[in-house]
């Protein structure tokens, strides 16, 4: 079965950090661009970041500096370390590629950063 699967969200004060992980099952993993993205209510699902299957890594300009992607393929995995959280981060966090021409995505992980 082809899915992704998010885990690692939480509770958090602003300040703290986070790690996430989207572990993929069904695909050759390494071969794939793999993107977090995020939504807050109300709020439309904004692209955070985004590694390459060489390993290159992009930034939305408000995570830039704070987040870091990273991938081991290995493991099937991708991460998303998040440092220096603040309350406007708060949204549910997706991972997403494309798969044979169709988004393919995970359930989403929750996190919450606290004033």
């Amino acid at each position: 079965q082809v899915q992704l699967m998010e885990s690692g969200g939480g509770l958090v004060q602003a300040g703290g950090s986070l790690r996430l992980s989207c572990t993929a099952s069904g695909i050759i993993f390494r071969m794939y661009f793999i993107r977090w993205y995020r939504q807050a209510p109300g709020k439309q699902r904004e692209l955070v970041a985004g590694i390459s299957s060489a390993g290159t890594t992009n930034y939305a300009v408000s995570v830039k500096g704070r987040f870091t992607i990273s991938r081991d393929n290995a493991d099937n995995t991708v991460y998303l370390q998040m440092n220096s959280l603040k309350p406007e981060d708060t949204a549910v966090y997706y991972c997403g590629t494309d798969y044979r021409g169709t988004a393919l995505w995970g359930q989403g992980t929750q996190v919450t950063v606290s004033s």
